[in-house]
């Protein structure tokens, strides 16, 4: 396969539209630029900012003591009881997550297009720059790793004003807006303080302009630089109650320039040595190459967009969406929007929705080799248990934990629910975010104390929610919730959805894995669980209490947990099971063809071997315009609400197409799509602590398995099943037959 794959992508003309500038970040600061040589836009983001709205005072509602009642009732019969279990409270949204600012950089004098110069913009992603080219203009821009700052340098001729402006859709009336414009011995300094209404919270943005050979004069509220060959910006943003020592920011990002005095090399450069290992480093553990036809490979991202079968595309999705989910996950892991908007209206708050958003999002970083990822998921979840702990108590009055579905990432607890979406009836969200966590651990061979926390107190929880039995003497999952449908013939609340009883199953084992002490008396409560159903159409029930009907047309597959991301129905060890689950994904409608739904529904048909659903489930967002000229995605066709569900989802849906595994299983080639004869897809970790090289054509295959424990493993492939001894350190190369 001669070239290889493109690892980024250019557009021929600068975006118009915030939603199709490049994007950078570092997990904490993220930039959305937009690459215009005459007036410049960088949006500024940060993950801390998210705008007070009286979520940030909100408790759960302490229903624990109408508990009882409300399970009897629902065991008696009656289908509506869930709809009073509240405390009266109306809907309330979760902190909003917003734009800080954008840096704008207004040229005059001689512009690139006069000066004859064509026009190019790139975003690489195995460095995290973005550029842009236009005669003299040359800038670049990417957010460090190493130092936590956003590092901007633009080269042109003519004069250039910079300013910090928040005025971006949707930036409330009441802001408190205040600008600051200095000439230092560090520089000039430009910040912009917000201060949101009728709250003492805050937040600052400081750029330090360090210019060379030029003149900087005061133009509140920025500055206007004349006469340099380079300049240079460094920003930051701090979010703060009371007031931010500007001065001494600067200093900080002054300091950082200290190290590059008396170099031959730009600053910008040096800047960017000391970022390069941490991301390209990331970036390149993992490759897809689909032997992809050259031209294609050139194609801007927007003209390549309109080649849906093209391998080309898949190549470069795949590439960046590995990109853009390193690039959101550090302090915190992606958001709805990953780490960007430039609009102060972000739907859905632009928070973390846990039942299904975000696990399908981060789902892909163990196996993608993206621990950087999974532990900024890990940190997620240990910073918000003490909140977890008060939902449990709150609303079951129980111990452990209980995770909230919809979080701004500063409170886990659950106050973000309605008739209509009860989310605080859910209780499988625990497992389902702390699932990556243990495939990570199984990867590397070693278990994260913070994961055997967590799932210690979700069994405790388990342990006191779980006392109602049923006729047969099985447990009874009630209330229970099916994220975020609803039986046809009752209402939201009911019993024994499908999830609730796979979550409820695994916690339970996979906390007494992790605690052989305390294992028996969980595993044997996970076997008081009833089994699943299997409903009138042999169909698996997405509620396995008996007289509850399915309601097919819905985005979500929350009955399917059990498939896919957990290993408990599969056409090995369950051939029945997964049957009647492969007659669920049959029987599934699209409803308003979300693209969380579709790459959901791929997924959970390559864990059943169903090729040609899968494909056709990836087809549904190739070809439904989901994508903007950035490669970030979008939530619904026709590039409707910016969203990074798609963009993060689809390399996982790719790896699950080829290579599955589990702690002692591999299976390779489960569900190819037609548009991929040939590629190779290097660098995949399994959970049996091995990484994977995969090339295949239509004559057959080749896998190089280098494992780092020694282990006997099933392999599963087309020709059927096979053991498969590892010994640590010691290379397997497996020839496939004809797929």
């Amino acid at each position: 396969m001669s070239h290889g794959p493109v690892h980024g992508t250019w557009e021929p003309a600068p975006a118009a539209r915030w939603e199709d500038g490049f994007l950078s970040g570092n997990g904490h600061h993220g930039v959305c630029v937009c690459g215009d040589p005459n007036e410049e836009r960088v949006v500024v983001n940060h993950h801390t900012l998210v705008r007070p709205n009286g979520g940030e005072h909100a408790r759960p509602p302490r229903l624990a003591d109408q508990l009882a009642l409300l399970q009897d009732r629902l065991l008696a019969g009656d289908r509506t009881a869930a709809e009073g279990f509240t405390d009266g409270r109306p809907l309330q949204w979760v902190q909003p997550f917003h734009p800080g600012f954008q840096i704008r950089l207004s040229r005059s004098g001689e512009s690139g297009s006069e000066s004859g110069g064509g026009y190019r913009r790139d975003v690489d992603f195995s460095s995290g720059e973005v550029t842009a080219v236009a005669g003299d203009f040359h800038s670049r821009v990417f957010v460090s790793r190493a130092d936590d700052v956003i590092v901007h340098e633009i080269t042109a001729n003519g004069d250039l004003d910079i300013r910090l402006d928040h005025r971006l859709p949707g930036a409330p009336a009441g802001l408190r807006v205040g600008h600051g414009a200095l000439l230092t011995p560090e520089g000039a300094l430009l910040s912009l303080r917000a201060r949101y209404p009728d709250s003492d919270r805050a937040y600052t943005g400081v750029t330090l302009v360090a210019v060379l050979d030029g003149r900087t004069e005061l133009l509140p509220p920025g500055v206007r630089v004349t006469g340099a060959r380079t300049v240079l910006l460094l920003t930051r943003v701090l979010r703060h109650t009371g007031e931010a020592d500007v001065i001494a920011e600067a200093r900080l990002l002054r300091r950082l320039l200290e190290g590059t005095e008396g170099s031959s090399q730009p600053p910008y450069d040096l800047l960017l040595a000391r970022h390069l290992p941490l991301h390209r480093t990331a970036y390149q553990r993992v490759t897809l190459d689909l032997g992809a036809d050259p031209a294609d490979r050139a194609l801007p991202g927007s003209e390549l967009l309109t080649r849906p079968d093209s391998p080309a595309l898949l190549e470069r999705l795949f590439a960046a969406g590995r990109y853009h989910l390193l690039s959101s996950s550090g302090l915190l892991p992606p958001r709805l929007t990953g780490l960007w908007t430039g609009d102060w209206n972000t739907a859905w708050s632009g928070a973390f929705t846990t039942n299904a958003n975000l696990n399908l999002q981060t789902a892909s970083a163990p196996a993608a080799a993206l621990p950087e990822v999974t532990e900024a998921l890990a940190g997620f979840v240990a910073g918000q248990l003490p909140h977890w702990r008060e939902n449990a108590r709150a609303i079951f009055g129980a111990r452990g934990v209980v995770a909230p579905s919809h979080t701004d990432g500063e409170s886990g607890l659950t106050y973000h629910f309605s008739r209509e979406y009860p989310l605080h009836l859910w209780t499988a969200g625990a497992d389902w975010l702390l699932k990556p966590l243990v495939d990570h651990d199984e990867m590397r061979g070693e278990r994260d104390p913070r994961t055997a926390a967590a799932l210690a107190e979700t069994a405790a929880f388990y342990e006191d929610f779980l006392t109602r039995t049923d006729a047969d003497g099985h447990l009874v999952v009630v209330p229970s919730y099916s994220p975020e449908n609803r039986p046809a013939n009752a209402s939201w609340g009911a019993l024994n959805a499908a999830m609730d009883l796979s979550a409820a199953r695994h916690a339970l084992l996979t906390a007494a894995d992790y605690h052989p002490e305390q294992g028996v008396k969980w595993r044997k409560l996970a076997e008081r669980l009833p089994p699943h159903r299997i409903n009138a159409d042999g169909a698996l029930a997405e509620w396995a209490w008996p007289g509850l009907d399915d309601t097919y047309d819905h985005r979500h597959l929350s009955h399917l947990y059990g498939v896919w991301p957990l290993d408990e129905i599969n056409p090995y060890d369950t051939p029945g099971l997964a049957a009647a689950a492969r007659r669920a994904l049959e029987l599934r409608g699209a409803e308003n063809h979300s693209a969380h739904g579709h790459l959901h529904h791929a997924l959970i048909a390559a864990r059943l071997r169903d090729a040609g659903r899968a494909a056709h489930a990836l087809r549904q967002v190739l070809g439904g315009d989901f994508f903007h000229a950035s490669l970030m995605s979008a939530h619904y066709p026709r590039r409707d609400v910016y969203n990074a569900d798609a963009a993060h989802t689809l390399p996982g849906v790719l790896i699950e197409m080829l290579v599955q595994s589990t702690p002692d299983r591999l299976v390779l080639l489960p569900a190819v799509p037609d548009s991929c004869p040939t590629g190779e897809l290097r660098g995949v970790r399994t959970r049996f602590g091995a990484e994977i090289d995969l090339s295949w054509t239509p004559d057959g295959a080749r896998a190089v398995v280098k494992p780092s424990r020694t282990h006997r493993i099933d392999l599963r492939t087309s020709s059927g099943a096979q053991p498969l001894d590892l010994v640590a350190g010691e290379d397997r190369v497996l020839t496939l037959g004809t797929r």
